[in-house]
Order: C-alpha cells, then structure tokens, then sequence
C-alpha cells in the first residue's frame, strides 16, 4: 500500500511504475497464455483508483502471489521488484536528531527520509 498511496516521494512512485511496468510486460510476453490465468492487471488498476483501500491491496497481493505461482518467470522478476520495495518500507528505522551547543539561526528539519526540500532564505540568490 506504500507504494500504491506514493508513500516514499519520487522512490515510491518509480516502484509502482516499475511495478506496472512488470505486470503488463510480463503479461504481453505471455500473450499465448492460458485463459483465466491470473495476470494482477485488474487488481492493479482497481488499488490506482483507491490506493488507500485495504481490501484492494490484498486483492492485489493474492493475485500477483497466484501468478507467480502459475510463471516462475514473473515469480523472479516479481522477487527483484519486492526486494527493491524494501528499500521504501516507511515507518520502520528509527532517527536520532541532535542540535547541541552554541546558537543556530535558520531552519531545522528534524525527521528521516526527506526528499525535495527547498528552504526560501530571504535575501539569498
């Protein structure tokens, strides 16, 4: 659901190109494939309408968990994009921020995994 919801910035949303990218390509190579296979095509485009919607998520999940069951093809190309959506999984890791000793002006941003921060400092450039 990271992924589906943009969670994650730019990163986020690579992985669900790159998710699409290989459902569809995978589907298209497999064009002879046998009817009622299941594809995740559906699923994935119903969790891009809601991406916060639970239930279409695991729709999502069991289906690509199906095929990949059906396609040991998709099954290793399927394992490569989980293991770079690891990289995304928001929430976990902790961050330790510190601001010690003498005075600081201007602005802090304390947190973790920023992405496309722009700080508007009057009377610079």
């Amino acid at each position: 659901m990271a992924v589906a919801t943009g969670a994650g910035g730019e990163v986020g949303h690579q992985l669900w190109a790159a998710l699409r990218g290989l459902v569809r390509r995978n589907q298209a190579e497999e064009a002879g494939g046998s009817p009622g296979q299941a594809t995740g095509e559906a699923e994935l485009t119903s969790l891009s309408v809601a991406p916060h919607d639970v239930e279409r998520a695991r729709a999502l999940s069991e289906a690509l968990s199906c095929r990949a069951e059906q396609d040991p093809l998709f099954r290793a190309n399927l394992t490569q994009w989980h293991q770079q959506a690891q990289t995304l999984r928001t929430g976990d890791g902790g961050t330790s921020n510190t601001i010690s000793g003498g005075s600081q002006s201007g602005p802090v941003v304390q947190g973790r995994d920023f992405s496309g921060i722009t700080f508007n400092v009057p009377g610079q450039g």
